[in-house]
């Protein structure tokens, strides 16, 4: 690339922190490492237009695992474990909203449900039988029960009778949220630059050296907040985890309020703007939707029509308004990656689907192992 001076000078000379991802930890890092040191060059580096993962593509859900998905965790980690994610995942989205303000990201508390299939009897009565057990892990943390059973008040079809609600969850507009956090990353004069591939990297004793699609430059520290790419960043404990999405038009007289789940948290739809998001059926091809490419697939956008069919809008008449896909980072275990990989290079990222609640305190977990 032919920089002019001015260019090399103000944004690729004397850079202290290089931050990869201008998503919600990407951001969340900026402003924390603004904090700690306010004379700071920090430099965020994003390869779309837009936050390419999940941050500007994700459903909205302001939640930390429906009772199912928990007691599913308890097969991959201690009792312990679970908790410390649950914990996690609440106090980053208090720490969300604290920084953005509810109003300015459109933050409704209005509860959130699980449905189980006609054909998943078993599973709700696991849920029953260990309802109990797991409201007194959370009670430390909630000072509450978390889960109750309500009725289907909804008129959703071809599920079981009984739904397990959760009143401490919320949704917020994804949208709005990136908005304020861009526009409070730049009046803290962060620089961003988008359409910017970082494809390789090499450090030094004193910084690192970052390649990118159209230039090459030096920065003290180097902070990998990818996520859902970060396996292209050599972090090899996290892979990519495709998410598809569709949203109908509006819809007259809609009276589903909330955030719901269904099939281990697998598909998830809520209310937005009288429409129903839908997204979700990544279990019915794992392999295939292992991938960093967004497109979607007619073997999912199939199946989330016909669930808005024979499940959540059984009676009524809807039209598909669009369709997109977000790609997550995953793993074996559900704890998030934050840590130096080296001297002067640090990762956090493995967010499991879980970006919003647990984005924000990433992003200050990764920030506080920058030394200076």
């Amino acid at each position: 690339m032919n920089l002019s001076y001015w260019e090399q000078k103000s944004w690729f000379s004397n850079v202290d922190h290089t931050i990869v991802g201008s998503g919600i930890v990407g951001l969340s890092t900026a402003l924390h490492l603004k904090k700690r040191f306010p004379k700071a060059k920090i430099l965020i580096l994003e390869c779309g237009l837009l936050p390419q993962g999940a941050s500007t593509k994700n459903a909205g859900f302001a939640c930390f695992g429906s009772i199912s998905e928990l007691i599913d965790d308890l097969n991959s980690h201690s009792a312990q474990e679970m908790v410390t994610l649950v914990q996690k995942r609440w106090e980053g989205l208090q720490l969300l909203r604290k920084t953005l303000g509810d109003s300015t990201i459109e933050y409704q508390q209005l509860g959130g449900y699980e449905l189980f299939g006609h054909r998943d009897k078993e599973l709700l009565e696991n849920c029953l039988n260990k309802k109990n057990e797991i409201n007194g892990l959370l009670k430390p943390i909630f000072e509450e029960d978390v889960f109750e059973i309500r009725t289907n008040a909804f008129g959703f079809k071809r599920i079981q009778p009984d739904l397990f609600f959760n009143k401490f969850e919320g949704q917020i507009d994804t949208g709005k949220m990136m908005v304020a956090l861009l526009k409070k990353a730049i009046v803290n004069g962060i620089m961003i630059l988008n359409n910017c591939t970082v494809e390789a990297y090499s450090e030094n004793f004193e910084d690192v050296d970052v390649k990118t699609d159209t230039l090459q430059f030096k920065t003290k520290k180097l902070l990998i907040a990818t996520n859902g790419f970060a396996s292209q960043m050599n972090i090899k404990e996290t892979q990519p985890a495709r998410a598809q999405v569709l949203i109908t038009k509006p819809i007259e007289g809609l009276s589903i309020k909330g955030t719901f789940h269904l099939d281990k948290g697998y598909y998830y739809f809520r209310n937005i703007d009288n429409r129903i998001l839908l997204g979700g059926g990544r279990n019915l091809d794992f392999k295939g939707e292992q991938t960093s490419k967004m497109a979607q697939t007619p073997l999912i956008q199939n199946r989330l029509e016909e669930l808005l069919k024979t499940t959540i809008l059984p009676n009524t008449h809807f039209e598909i308004d669009h369709r997109w896909s977000g790609i997550m980072g995953v793993g074996n275990l559900k704890k998030p990656i934050v840590k130096q990989v080296s001297n002067n290079v640090y990762c956090g990222v493995r967010l499991g689907g879980m970006g919003v609640a647990i984005g924000s305190i990433i992003g200050e977990e990764l920030s506080r192992l920058v030394d200076n």
